[in-house]
Parts: structure tokens; sequence; C-alpha cells
């Protein structure tokens, strides 16, 4: 199978590693509008099905898809090297989370909060008079996902994105990464032939690639939703056409953060080295190229903690291959453009980059600076580079910290007696995530987790990791006065199916079964 092909869930069941391996190796072609139709229209034939699917069924696809990939895990982490130099010890992990995610999901379906399912029987004597209202969450329709090149499996072609939206009952058309057409080939191979040989209808998956495939995509008529993870100049371009849609769609896009660090003058005092060798590790991990890098750094003035910073990166950092030669680039003419501002020092690395790799650099200045000018030295430079700030009071860092934008995570390091109200609410305003210890670079898939925070870090307020992230792909419908033969199961008088309800105001949680 070329990239020119697009994988449906109608495709005949995966063939072994050994004999799919030609098909992932061919060369690629950029998917054609005709193909395009075809391919969205038979999503939007699958939404027949899908919207209507049981838990049961749909917790069966997602797990069919986790174990073909698991299943051929030695072919898919040789190709994920070659393409992305990640390494396979990186690439073994991100794999397991990516099959993982996927099976979590599957028991989020079945355990059914997800739905917000909410009765309120009739009550006259409410003012209005009320009648019998039924609530839940409903899928949207096809959804187009958009891969992303710095996690190759985690937020690719069957990452979170895919897994949430195909949990919520919607179709999904991938749009693959150019950093890693074969391993997308490949993995879109495997997920369609698992979702086929568990019973999922046609065209219930689909692969295309291509930028101008990826523009019609968002602008095709039968995608419902768009989730997106890349840069924001890419990302402000397909928001943008989502919403000049004349039938404007959600857009879910997490673009650019910076992901604030504050260390108190006592956390310095107390471990300094140990939050210097912290740091280094953070920012240099997998050459920088993390969306929740910690790329500015609030430090106290006099502490000489850029300087611990860049003994633990050591006097010549290494040069580490990144994922594209365009984000070699693009990691260069940042750093060179954040290291050449008034009032910047390079600490530690050289800001001259060798083509196609990148190498740790520490850069410093202080918080005068940042607010004298807080939109050139607050920007993104995607690699592994971190900026610290050097502050006369916390008072001072916090102004400044108010004046990052939104950003994925915000950081506080402290001591465990210190009073830290003041900072968090400063954090909190500009970040989805607060971190009271560590480093920002792990995002744990959970309930609970929140991956997403104000402009311009996402387009949403929702989450893109975690079981919620389920909540973009869903919207509300309420029945009235229903007979209950036409209601979802999910919705009938007596629970049929256990799902945890909110009835006439109160939460009924089922015992476990």
């Amino acid at each position: 199978m070329t990239d020119q092909t697009l994988t449906a869930a109608s495709a005949a069941p995966a063939a072994s590693a050994a004999s799919a391996a030609p098909a992932a190796t061919a060369a690629t072609a950029a998917t054609t509008a005709a193909d395009l139709d075809a391919v969205a229209g038979a999503a939007r034939r699958a939404f027949a099905t899908t919207v209507a699917s049981t838990a049961a069924e749909r917790a069966a696809w997602l797990r069919a898809a986790a174990d073909a990939l698991d299943a051929n895990a030695a072919e898919l982490i040789a190709l994920a090297d070659e393409e992305s130099h990640l390494g396979p010890a990186r690439l073994t992990g991100e794999l397991a989370r990516t099959t993982n995610q996927l099976r979590l999901f599957a028991g989020a379906v079945l355990e059914g909060s997800y739905l917000e399912a909410t009765i309120d029987h009739v009550d006259p004597a409410a003012i209005p008079p009320r009648p019998d209202l039924r609530r839940i969450l409903r899928p949207l329709g096809p959804v187009a996902v958009f891969s992303a090149s710095n996690f190759p499996f985690a937020f690719s072609v069957a990452g979170g994105d895919t897994a949430s939206a195909l949990a919520a009952g919607c179709p999904v058309i991938v749009k693959g990464h150019s950093a890693h057409p074969r391993l997308s080939a490949r993995t879109a191979e495997l997920v369609a032939g698992a979702l086929a040989g568990a019973g999922a209808p046609d065209g219930i998956f689909g692969h295309v690639t291509g930028r101008a495939a990826g523009v019609a995509l968002v602008q095709h008529p039968e995608i419902r939703a768009v989730g997106f993870t890349g840069s924001l100049h890419g990302g402000r371009a397909l928001f943008d056409l989502a919403n000049g849609r004349p039938d404007p769609i959600p857009f879910y896009g997490e673009l650019s953060a910076v992901n604030p660090v504050l260390i108190t003058p006592a956390a310095i005092e107390a471990r300094a080295e140990e939050l210097a060798a912290g740091l280094a590790g953070s920012f240099t991990l997998g050459a920088g190229q993390f969306c929740t890098n910690p790329g500015v750094v609030f430090a106290p003035a006099g502490s000489g903690f850029a300087e611990r910073v860049a003994a633990a990166v050591g006097a010549e950092p290494a040069a580490v291959p990144m994922l594209t030669d365009g984000i070699a680039d693009a990691f260069a003419g940042g750093l060179a453009a954040l290291g050449g501002r008034p009032g910047v020092r390079v600490v530690a690395g050289d800001l001259a980059q060798q083509a196609g790799t990148g190498s740790a650099v520490v850069l410093a200045t202080d918080a005068s600076a940042v607010l004298a000018d807080p939109q050139a030295l607050f920007t993104e430079c995607f690699g592994p580079s971190t900026l610290v700030v050097e502050y006369a009071d916390v008072d001072e860092a916090l102004a400044a910290i108010a004046r990052v934008g939104g950003s994925l995570t915000a950081t506080v390091h402290a001591q465990p007696d210190e009073p830290v109200d003041a900072i968090v609410a400063v954090l909190a305003e500009v970040a989805g995530r607060v971190l009271f210890a560590g480093w920002p670079t792990g995002v744990a898939v959970s309930w609970a987790q929140q991956h997403g925070g104000p402009w311009p870090s996402t387009t949403t307020i929702h989450t893109s990791v975690g079981m919620t992230a389920m909540r973009r792909f869903l919207r509300p419908v309420a029945f009235q006065a229903a007979p209950e033969h036409a209601l979802p199961d999910e919705l009938k008088e007596h629970n049929p199916l256990g799902i945890p309800r909110r009835v006439d105001g109160v939460l009924e949680v089922p015992p476990a079964s």
C-alpha cells in the first residue's frame, strides 16, 4: 500500500509483518481530491453505524487496534526509529503508551460516565413546570485528525485524538505527517485491518497524505470536527479554515507553549543542584521536541541558577538529530532571534547549530527585560533550549509570568511549608496544568489529566489527553416527553446498562458489577 491508497476498515485484515513490509516502504504520493471524497463519503456512511453502536462494540474495536499494534511492535518501532531518530527505548515506551491509551478508552466507554446521562422527571410544581427531560452526549460525526511530528505513535495515526474520537463513536480520517510517512502508512494499515476484523463498519477509519489533502479535509462538508497537534502558524491557518466554512466546525488544536517555571528563593537555597539537574534533563529530553518543554524558568537574581543548569548540561552539549530538517532550521532561527535580543546572554551552548541537529543551549535574562518585551522573549523555541529569567522578588516574577500568554503547563518549585496561594493563582490563570513537583515533560493518560490551556497553547478549553478528551467529539441532545421505546438504553428508566446518571439532580452510581 502506498500513501496514495486510502486505508479504510473495509480492507482485508492486515497481513503479517513480513509480507506487509514492502507496502509500507513504497514511494508515497499525495491523496487526490477524488480519493479524499471517497474516504470522506465512506466515513459518513460508517457514521450511521457508529452512532448507534454499543459500548461493548466500540470497546472491542479499540482493543483490537491495540492488539494489532502490539503484535507488530518490532516492525513499527524500527520504522519509527528510521524516520524520527528518537531511538528504540523512547519509541518502545511511546508505543506501549499508545496501546495502553486505546485500552483505557475502551474501559471508559464501558463505564459510561463520559455520556453525562441526566434525567429530570416531570415536575408540574416547578417554576416553570418541568416536562420529562433526558439528556445525553451524542457523537458529532466524522472527525479529521492531524498527526504530530514529535510523537510518531502517541499523537499520530493511532494516537489520542484517534482513540478518543473512535471511543466517542466517530469515524476518523487521519492526515499522516510527512515526518514519518512509512510508519504512518503501516500503522494505518494495521489499524484498518484490526477494525475490520473486529466487525467495525466499512469507512470507520481512513488515512490521507499531502498538504493539499489536509487543507481540503478541514473544509470537506462531511467532516464535523478536527483534532490537530502542531505549529502555531499551521494550526492557526487550519483553525481559520474550519471557522470560515459555510458551516463552521470545532477545531481542537494544540499549538504553542513556553510552559513557565517559577523557583522560589527557599527552593533554590535548599536544592539548587537537584533543580538544575532536573531542568537540564527535562529541556533536553527528546532534543527538546516536546510541547511541554520548560522554555522559560524564573529563578532568584544572584542565585547563579543559570550557571548551575549550564554545568548540568555540560561544556560541549552533543548535537542530536532532530525530527526533520525543517524543525532543525526553525529551531536554529528561533534560537538566533532569541539569543540576539537585548539583555539576553548565552550561558551554555552555541547559537550556531549544525544542520539537521539540535544541541542544548541555556540562555539567561532578567525580569525587567521580559516585562519590556514579553512577546519577543516568550516565543516558543521548539528544541533543546531554555531561558532562565532572574527576578528581584516573587512579585516581579509573577508580573512577568502574567504576560506569558496561554501555556499547557506552569510549574512552581517551593519548599513544603511555603505559602504559594498567590503563585498558584497566577499560574492557574495562564496554564491548564499546574505542577508542584517534577518537570512538565511527562503527560500521564488518566481521567484527571488536562492537556490544554489558554490561547495560544490550544484553541479550546478541552483536554487532548485523558479520558475526557472524548468530550470534544460529542454534543448534547435532550429528549423531551419521549416514550420509553424511543429512548437510547442509557436513558431508559431502569438503567439497563448500569451506568452512572444524574436523576432529578442526584448523582446515581450503580454498584460495580
